[in-house]
């Protein structure tokens, strides 16, 4: 089989290059999905015991929201710090300490014996989560073609989701059989298990082996040399995509962290029965996560710029159904409605990732994906549940509940913003891979999207 012209090139300069497997990228992308579903067990199993520690340490909702915000707080602040250095440091040594981090702190918090030493112990965690999610995204979709991205992004997030899943459903019934410490036991073991395999499987020149071509628009080749790190927050359309997409996990980051109390005290329903309860809605966001960042790769297979399309649709259904489930009586009709918008609340992920890469140079792709980490978290993830924790002190967990819909609107608008800036992006885009490779445009700058 004859290799492209540029893919030639890069053979030459990698050693082994064109003895490429068509396996080994789904081995990669099979372990960093495993670890992100370690790290997900391992921040999400809090939840299912949230009834058990209310009652065995006299907790409020807002202290109980503190210990998952501090986790969502701390991997928001620390994830461009660390990707950065992770761009730099080797990618797979970052994973590797990343992960055995995370499962490391998880065994602490089996060994906490009051308040303050659990929410540490959660701090640690959410130090080890920290750019685990960008540098691992960086590693897999360095392998594959871009044409794959948002199937790929929405499926590592949706790993997350499925994470969620089996942390909360597996961790209310381990719970109630080995103690919520032996819970946090079990989550650790999973994830220190994956560390070990994936340090014997990847390295570095593998994946330098197996890279495929990241090809900038409006230029002849993959832009050579590092980009400057400025370029992440000098791209309009590209600050727009990190906003917007951390508004909208707001959404997702509340029914991760609050289903379980909501089952329980709105359906009377035994701390396990909820856990497994909200795990069916939990694993809703996952399957929409991954599916719907499939329909946007097909959507934006011909005109990328309509994943932001897709995006935006998802978060306008999702705040629909929701603001309408949570102000019906309980039944299937409520529950069914919930069951759509969890479905549809995390389904911008893959586009909105996928826009990120396109509007990223490839040099500094964690590092990218590490600012979008931290508006996912500082916008989302960990903002949604403190301050639902604190309107249900006051108005009710469902009360607060039916507010949450309203932090779609924010989110779309923000991202019909980045769509009208996206080929100004672009342009932006191929300015700095000009400036690091010394190349020309390869095509006039209004030619890089087609009209919308």
């Amino acid at each position: 089989m004859e290799l492209e012209p540029q893919e030639s090139a890069r053979s030459r300069e990698v050693p082994g290059a064109g003895n490429r497997s068509t396996i080994y990228p789904w081995v990669v992308f099979a372990l960093i999905l495993g670890l992100m579903m370690s790290d997900y067990m391992s921040r999400q199993v809090l939840s299912s015991v949230f009834p058990v520690l209310k009652a065995e340490w006299h907790l409020s909702d807002s202290q109980l929201a503190g210990l998952t915000s501090v986790v969502a707080l701390t991997v928001g602040v620390l994830a461009l710090p660390i990707s950065l250095l992770a761009d730099r440091w080797g990618r797979v040594r970052s994973v590797v300490v990343m992960a055995g981090m995370w499962s490391a702190a998880t065994i602490l918090c089996a060994a906490a014996g009051n308040y303050a030493q659990l929410f540490g112990a959660r701090f640690l965690i959410g130090f080890g989560e920290a750019a685990y999610a960008s540098v691992g995204m960086a590693v897999i979709l360095g392998v594959f073609s871009p044409r794959l991205h948002a199937s790929l992004s929405g499926s590592v997030i949706g790993a997350g989701f499925l994470g969620s899943v089996v942390g909360v459903a597996l961790g209310g019934i381990l719970a109630d059989r080995l103690g919520w410490r032996g819970a946090f036991l079990i989550m650790a073991a999973f994830g220190l298990c994956l560390v070990i395999l994936f340090r014997i499987l990847v390295n570095e020149q593998r994946l330098a082996r197996h890279a495929a071509d990241q090809q900038i628009p409006g230029t002849r080749a993959p832009g050579n040399g590092r980009a400057p790190i400025s370029s992440l927050f000098t791209n309009a359309s590209l600050t727009c995509a990190y906003v917007g997409a951390g508004m909208q996990f707001f959404v997702a980051g509340v029914l991760l962290a609050w289903l379980p109390s909501y089952f329980n005290r709105y359906h009377d329903m035994a701390a396990a029965d909820a856990g497994l309860a909200a795990s069916v809605f939990v694993l809703l966001i996952g399957a929409g996560t991954v599916l719907c960042g499939i329909a946007a790769d097909r959507i934006g297979r011909r005109r990328p710029e309509r994943r932001w399309s897709a995006a935006i649709a998802y978060g306008a259904i999702s705040m629909v159904c929701l603001m309408i489930g949570f102000q019906l009586d309980n039944g299937p009709a409520q529950l069914t409605l919930i069951g759509i918008g969890a479905f549809f609340c995390s389904g911008f992920t893959g586009a909105t990732t996928a826009v990120v890469a396109s509007l990223s140079h490839p040099s500094i792709q964690a590092s990218a994906f590490g600012v979008g980490t931290l508006a996912n978290n500082v916008f989302g993830l960990a903002l949604g549940p403190l301050v639902v924790g604190m309107m249900s002190d006051r108005l009710g967990l469902l009360g607060a509940l039916q507010w949450v819909p309203l932090a779609s609107v924010l989110s779309i608008v923000v991202l019909v913003l980045g769509v009208r800036l996206y080929p100004a992006g672009l342009r932006k885009l191929a300015s700095v891979a000009l400036k690091t490779s010394g190349e020309t445009l390869e095509a006039p700058a209004d030619a890089l999207v087609s009209p919308a």
